[in-house]
């Protein structure tokens, strides 16, 4: 076996498929190298769930032989990769992480999953996330805790600490997760890899298996996105799978690729949005990111974006209204005393608040885009930090409110993104104390290109922390 064969669980998404394309891999060795790298790695981390071994080398073999034959194949023929609990993959249970769900088999695919799939991507394994989607750190009662591959005594986030994890280590070029509060960013901060919430109404989204539809803070501020080693690599998937699908009437049919902006781009550098804390390292690490962002041609100045606090406060409002009047008292009986403890926390952050509240925050919500969208007429990108503060340890969110305060409101920037329905890409800029650091990039609405462009400005600096061996 060839230098490139031993070492493919080491490639680039983009780097796999080019191999294939160039017949110097087969589809079936790249999904055995990343077998063989779960069944080596995953002891140690806990990150996936379920190796779907017997279908994912059917499909590969399948697809080597039509590349055999000459036969058309999708553009990402033979790309494994790994999709988190509560995104449905038809044949699959999506458990959210609880006993209750672990045959709750969806007949057909996400929206995104599917395209993946019809693009010629093969489904290698499914990822742990926390309980329900809720915390911040990846823990539940069905699959266990997940290890940050740095440091198993710190949290490698959540909801989608299964797949940061696996994309870190090697047992996936590509994985899948979701952001509602930082689900995608968070993570790939705490592991050390690349992630982009995608802008709302970009990616198709459906769970077949949800007994109603999603309360309206999720219709509008969850995002589903990929985490990737290497940019180049998110850019490619998201590509993949934003094309229209009937079952999300939210989904946009606007181009990938946009005009080109006038140049030089001017990019407002948050050291401190809002001005209520950010931990050193972490503003340096912004800092060294703006200096990379300057050497690529972009003009850079220290500026906050307007209303940070007031969309954090707002994004807070609408979803501790929703889960007092609906999520807490639904999941209580089938929720862990963690996940319950969780929630609190959250609702600790926010005043006892009702339906004036709740429609008093849809429309300042309105108020506040406006004048970010104002800002960035100037600023059309915005760098900052992921979570405004160091990597916390293991159960930081359920420990005190000492520690869940101070958490929540360190994601104030990560919440504006949210609450307004703008791309974000997180992208590491280096270690500090031995643990990865990381900044986000957020664009106009539909400007993942710009966020992508940025991002691989930044990694051309910064350099690539991953694939790592986890430290036991």
């Amino acid at each position: 076996m060839s230098t490139l064969k031993k070492g493919v669980w080491r490639l680039g998404a983009g780097e796999i498929v080019s191999a294939i394309a160039k017949k110097e891999i087969s589809c079936q060795e790249a999904v055995r190298a990343h077998l063989d790298r779960i069944q080596a790695v995953n002891p140690k981390v806990n990150a996936v769930t379920v190796a779907l071994t017997g279908d994912a080398l059917r499909a590969a073999e399948v697809l080597d032989r039509k590349l055999a034959q000459g036969e058309e194949v999708g553009p990402l023929a033979g790309l494994p990769f790994t999709v988190k609990e509560n995104i449905d993959l038809a044949g699959s249970a999506t458990t959210f992480g609880l006993a209750a769900l672990k045959a709750a088999i969806p007949a057909v695919s996400a929206p995104h999953v599917a395209q993946l799939v019809k693009a010629g991507a093969i489904p290698l394994a499914r990822t742990n996330l926390s309980e329900l989607g809720l915390r911040p750190h990846t823990a539940n009662p069905l699959r266990g805790a997940t290890l940050n591959p740095w440091d198993p005594q710190r949290t490698p986030g959540g909801s989608s600490g299964g797949d940061a994890a696996a994309v870190a280590t090697g047992m996936t070029p590509l994985g899948l997760g979701n952001d509602y509060g930082g689900s995608l960013r968070t993570p790939a901060q705490f592991c050390g890899v690349a992630a982009i919430k995608p802008s709302w109404g970009r990616v198709p989204d459906h769970m077949s298996l949800m007994p109603s539809e999603p309360a309206i803070s999720m219709q509008l501020f969850m995002c589903q996105g990929p985490l990737a080693r290497q940019v180049r690599d998110l850019r490619l998937a998201l590509r993949a799978m934003c094309g229209g699908d009937w079952r999300d009437p939210q989904w946009a049919p606007v181009p990938f690729a946009m005009p080109a902006p006038d140049k030089p781009i001017r990019v407002a550098m948050a050291l401190d949005p809002a001005g209520k804390g950010v931990d050193a390292q972490v503003a340096q690490g912004v800092r060294r990111a703006g200096q990379w962002l300057e050497q690529a041609g972009y003009v850079v100045e220290e500026v906050d974006p307007p209303l940070v606090w007031e969309a954090w406060q707002t994004w807070g409002q609408l979803t501790s209204v929703e889960i007092r009047q609906a999520t807490l008292p639904a999941i209580k009986p089938i929720a862990s005393a963690e996940a319950v403890t969780f929630l609190e926390n959250w609702l600790h952050c926010f005043p006892e608040n009702g339906l004036a509240t709740y429609m008093g925050g849809l429309a300042q919500r309105n108020r506040i885009a406006r004048e970010w969208a104002r800002f960035m007429q100037k600023y059309p990108l915005v760098i900052g930090p992921v979570l405004a503060l160091p990597t916390p340890r293991v159960d930081f969110d359920i420990r005190s409110l000492d520690e869940a305060e101070p958490f929540m409101a360190a994601s104030r920037l990560i919440m504006a993104a949210n609450l307004l329905g703008l791309p974000a890409a997180a992208i590491p800029v280096g270690l500090a104390d031995g643990l990865p650091q990381s900044v986000q990039i957020i664009g106009a609405r539909f400007r993942e290109d710009m966020c992508l462009d940025a991002a691989e400005a930044v990694e051309q600096g910064a350099g690539r922390l991953t694939p790592i061996d986890p430290v036991e």
